[in-house]
């Protein structure tokens, strides 16, 4: 018998602090020197980090919470996060690639990664039948749009949101 789709969302949060670690690291070693380069108020080794622990805390936090209570505000708060987290920043990466014409940091983990995990998720949630499409979408495109405007003012503005 095979898992109902509520059981495979609910073990499936669970791979997105791996998802997330996974493309960090990939990202570490130059990201801060790509990012300083396209804006006038840099960041530092530090701040990248501190920044992406910090992603990683509330990605564990909101696994947890679609791990012990599924409901259509949790599964609400896990799209616009993941949106924000690694589908706009996927758009980013992909986006800033095209713009330099070259490989930007995270582009590997952005792609082969992020984008078919947020597919997989926002999938299972509408077949979980706890939320349908519409909202689904609707809480992706409110939860990557910070992300959408600060690559965008990164990209094309060289300042940044945030």
């Amino acid at each position: 018998m095979t898992e109902d789709h509520p059981e495979r969302l609910r073990r499936g949060v669970w791979l997105a602090p791996g998802v997330f670690v996974l493309h960090f690291l990939e990202e570490s070693p130059t990201f801060v020197a790509w990012f300083n380069a396209h804006v006038t108020n840099g960041i530092t080794q530090d701040l990248f980090w501190t920044v992406n622990l910090v992603g990683l805390a509330i990605t564990i936090v909101l696994a947890f919470v679609v791990w012990t209570a599924q409901s259509t505000v949790s599964l609400a708060l896990v799209i616009a996060w993941l949106s924000f987290l690694m589908l706009a920043n996927a758009i980013v990466h992909i986006v800033g690639a095209v713009v330099d014409g070259a490989y930007v940091p995270g582009l590997a983990t952005a792609v082969a990664l992020y984008v078919p995990y947020c597919v997989w998720i926002g999938v299972h949630v509408v077949r979980s039948r706890l939320m349908s499409a519409g909202p689904v979408v609707l809480a992706a495109l409110l939860g990557g749009l910070p992300m959408a405007i600060h690559g965008y003012r990164i990209l094309f503005l060289g300042s940044r949101l945030f």
